[in-house]
């Protein structure tokens, strides 16, 4: 364990020997200072909040979070780049190995997290404490800060770069196999490119203390539980340690999963329901769980709970939009619109990703394309227009309506705060973490403009010198979209747990603008989204480094290599793949390389860029009505926003619009994985954080984390 600071002694001999200064003492201009929130922020517990200044507002963050700081620890040395560039190597080169393969495994950060801490400390008894060359072999002890680089280059190109699809869409659908420049220019390009605008926004979305990154909080605890970081914000409960209580946790998470993903798999997903009329198919389409709305709700599988994301994690008010949300779309509105045959629903499943034609077939794009990949307009009247599920048109509505629902609530609660922030330095802000980092070399401006300059121009030249159908002004349009979204999108993340994303209203603008041209719908949809999404990446890691106090210079060069050499190693692989693996992507493929993400995307950029939104949601198509969703995003953030303002303290500050985006999962999701997500969200964060505190402080993340880990090791 590292030594604690004398400012750690102090401070915890004060918590003992003064009452923590309540709030009923404080007022809330002298609140929002503590927090740095120029907005009603939904996240301050009024209940718990404290005036200390060197300790956060937020519980959350006190109780994952040390307060203190070390600025001798070692951070960026030999072994950290070692295992960092090797997490770098194997764990996106499985998983893009396994992307393309159905079922599919995933490796996630977290097995690198678990894993890099026994090597690291291995590297650091047996590595002889040598200097070459001035650079020391082995600084010592294997350091938190050293933990969190090596973890952090593991995961900032862990998944699988969505540019990747392009190329094995262009391969697979429309015979485009391009040399290795090209593919190397596309993925870097709409990986990093967004680096930089990320590194702008830090001043919005890592510097202020009310900008709390919830997933992050899981980390940061587990980081300090392996390295056994004591600091006051766990608080004085007794009892196990966090030690014991992780390794307790994890070891029956991981036996537990045998039962429901092996030996009893109704465990996992039990439509009871459908037993007592197998026949029905009402009863199966509104709780059936492979096309029905799963709403026989029962499960024990934290696969299941957890699909999409940690109920431990998001705070209860977010968990709350999202339920309501999901009643009132899912289990109110698309069942009438369902069995009234609105869009001809009835004739499909309630529940589908899947597109049909007028027979209720799977409709067979093949039928409309010309030779050249483009709309044979004829072809296409005489065949059928294309039929989506109920669902799934709910679905792209709700996208509708968060898109100007995240503008208009940006607009009308963070204007201030976007203000204010753009002329506060680090030093500051009012928070213990900020001050600590702001000790440190800040990364400079000209850093980030030189990463989007290099970037940009790649992505120039690879959509300029191969046949891509894009345009320039279509590439600057795209980056506009996704610049001009950063910051709400990653203020609303940063509070809520719940990204926007911008997929859907790319394809639809690139769809108008460009009809007819599926790989510049592709490369559209990519650098609009993947740039807005690489920038919040990037600004989460760099809010997990602040809360660890990583210094931001290692920080931003471990993730730009990272990522460098993640790409690579995924194109490699990639190419290896479509070179010696036979039938690769054919739907029988023996070995299960089926690539269904690649058809997923396939299919959207013949959906979107051949036939195109003009055939489907203009004036007098089947899915004209959708459109109003813009209407409706645009006005619902402003009714409680105006109520707010008469009923000060009422509970209209918590609706946000991830009451629109947060079911975004739906297709594939159910009811089963959002109904037992918001109940344990209820226990966890409503009812023993308001009643049983201690308990809560000390050991909500850890058990998040070890619930995460356990299952990431059985799937592994």
């Amino acid at each position: 364990m590292a030594e604690l600071s004398p400012e750690y002694t102090m401070r915890e001999a004060e918590m003992k020997e003064t009452d923590i200064e309540k709030v009923d003492d404080i007022d809330d201009a002298h609140i929002a200072e503590l927090a740095g929130a120029h907005f009603d922020d939904p996240n301050l517990d009024k209940e718990h909040i404290i005036a200390f200044d060197d300790e956060s507002p937020y519980p959350e963050v006190r109780s994952a979070v040390a307060n203190t700081d070390d600025p001798d620890m070692p951070v960026s040395s030999l072994r950290t780049w070692i295992l960092g560039i090797a997490w770098a190597i194997v764990v996106p080169g499985l998983n893009q190995f396994f992307f393309f393969r159905f079922p599919s495994v995933t490796i996630g950060a977290i097995v690198a997290q678990l894993l890099s801490f026994p090597m690291g400390r291995a590297m650091a008894a047996w590595i002889p404490k040598w200097t070459i060359f001035g650079v020391q072999l082995n600084p010592g002890p294997f350091t938190v800060k050293e933990h969190v680089l090596v973890t952090i280059m593991a995961s900032v190109g862990a998944g699988s770069a969505y540019a990747t699809d392009i190329i094995a869409v262009q391969r697979v659908y429309y015979n485009q196999t391009y040399n290795f420049s090209y593919q190397w220019f596309v993925v870097m390009s709409t990986q990093l490119i967004g680096f930089s605008i990320g590194g702008i926004a830090r001043r919005f979305l890592v510097a202020p203390p009310s900008m709390i990154w919830p997933a992050n909080l899981v980390n940061c605890a587990l980081f300090n539980t392996l390295h056994s970081q004591q600091y006051a914000g766990i608080g004085d409960r007794g009892g196990i340690s966090r030690e014991r209580f992780f390794t307790y946790a994890f070891t029956c998470a991981f036996f537990w999963y045998f039962f429901p993903g092996y030996i009893f798999q109704a465990l996992s997903y039990f439509s009871w329901v459908t037993w007592i009329r197998p026949e029905n198919t009402t009863i199966s389409q509104l709780f059936g769980y492979v096309h029905g709305m799963g709403m026989s709700v029962i499960t024990f599988d934290w696969a299941q709970i957890a699909y999409i994301g940690s109920p431990l994690a998001t705070p209860w008010w977010a968990e709350a939009n999202i339920f309501v949300g999901f009643v009132f779309f899912f289990w109110f509105l698309t069942p009438v619109l369902y069995f009234t045959n609105t869009w001809f629903g009835a004739f499909m499943p309630i529940s589908s990703r899947t597109s049909y034609d007028n027979t209720m077939n799977t409709y067979d794009v093949s039928r409309i394309l010309k030779p050249d990949s483009t709309i044979d307009l004829e072809a296409y009247h005489n065949y059928s227009p294309l039929f989506i599920s109920t669902t799934f048109a709910i679905s792209y509505g709700l996208s509708f309506a968060s898109i100007t629902a995240t503008l208009m609530h940006a607009f009308l609660y963070f204007r201030k705060q976007i203000w204010t922030q753009s002329r506060r330095s680090l030093s500051e802000q009012p928070d213990i973490h900020a001050r600590l980092m702001s000790r440190y070399p800040q990364v400079p401006e000209w850093w980030y403009l030189c990463i989007f300059v290099s970037m940009f121009a790649i992505g120039i030249i690879s959509i300029e010198v191969w046949p891509t159908q894009m345009p320039v002004w279509a590439f600057i349009l795209a980056l506009i979209i996704a610049f001009t979204y950063v910051i709400p999108v990653g203020m609303i993340q940063a509070i809520t747990n719940q990204q926007i994303g911008l997929n859907v209203i790319t394809e639809l603008i690139i769809g108008y603008a460009l009809p007819g041209r599926p790989v510049a719908m592709m490369m559209f949809k990519t650098w609009g989204y993947i740039t807005m999404a690489q920038a919040l990446t990037f600004a989460s890691d760099f809010k997990l480094g602040h809360y660890m106090k990583v210094p931001p210079r290692p920080m931003f060069w471990g993730q730009v290599a990272a990522t460098i050499v993640a790409g690579t190693v995924q194109l490699g692989v990639q190419a290896w793949m479509f070179t010696n693996i036979p039938n690769m992507c054919d739907p029988h493929q023996k070995d299960g390389f089926i690539c269904p993400s690649t058809e997923v995307f396939g299919t959207a950029s013949i959906i979107w860029g051949v036939i195109g939104p003009g055939l489907q949601f203009s004036k007098g198509q089947t899915y004209y009505p959708l459109v109003f969703f813009f209407l409706i995003g645009t006005i619902c953030p402003i009714i409680p926003w105006a109520l707010s303002k008469r009923y000060k303290n009422s509970l209209l500050k918590y609706i946000n619009p991830v009451i629109f985006n947060g079911t975004g999962l739906i297709p594939p999701a159910t009811a089963i994985n959002y109904v037992p997500w918001a109940a344990v969200g209820f226990v966890f964060q409503y009812v023993i954080r308001r009643r049983h505190f201690s308990w809560w402080t000390k050991y909500n993340y850890v058990l998040s984390a070890a619930l995460d880990a356990g299952l990431a090791f059985q799937f592994w």
